[in-house]
């Protein structure tokens, strides 16, 4: 013979009480963001190919607006800055200004021929250098911090 379940015998099953977690804080949801390490080289690759996207859609989206250009730049700086390995942080303010060039490819001004279009980024690097050199700041200043924080812990060690 079977035996009837719970229903069967008219007793109700109990729900456990839900549990209540406190909200996570700000370090807790900062550690579950993705936290990629590059090398210097691949940092390098990762902000060239942003910048080079995010210009296409200045392009397309803003008429080549070297002003959102310039804004997008220092996000796409600090991204840098953080994601480079520890060994590698000296690179983070050399591959970033070189990535600021080449994103400006798509933005620059210059119809017909190669070199009207080298004329528009050179002329782009003039006109935005204030983005350029705030955005180089930006990734040397978290390099910085970032080496004298691991130097302090290593002497600790």
């Amino acid at each position: 013979t079977t035996r009837p379940g719970p229903q069967a015998r008219g007793t109700a099953q109990r729900r456990p009480a839900a549990v209540r977690r406190p909200s996570p804080t700000a370090a807790e949801t900062v550690r579950q963001l993705p936290n990629p390490r590059l090398t210097g080289l691949g940092g390098g690759l990762f902000c060239a190919a942003v910048m080079f996207v995010l210009g296409c859609i200045d392009q397309f989206l803003f008429g080549a607006s070297l002003t959102v250009y310039g804004v997008l730049f220092v996000p796409v700086c600090v991204l840098t800055a953080v994601w480079i390995r520890r060994g590698d942080l000296l690179t983070a303010p050399v591959v970033v200004p070189i990535a600021f060039a080449v994103g400006l490819f798509p933005v620059a001004d210059g119809s017909g021929g190669l070199a009207n279009r080298l004329v528009g980024v050179f002329t782009g690097l003039a006109t935005q250098a204030g983005w350029l050199y705030g955005g180089t700041l930006v990734a040397g200043l978290i390099a910085t911090v970032r080496r004298v924080r691991l130097l302090r812990r290593r002497r600790r060690a």
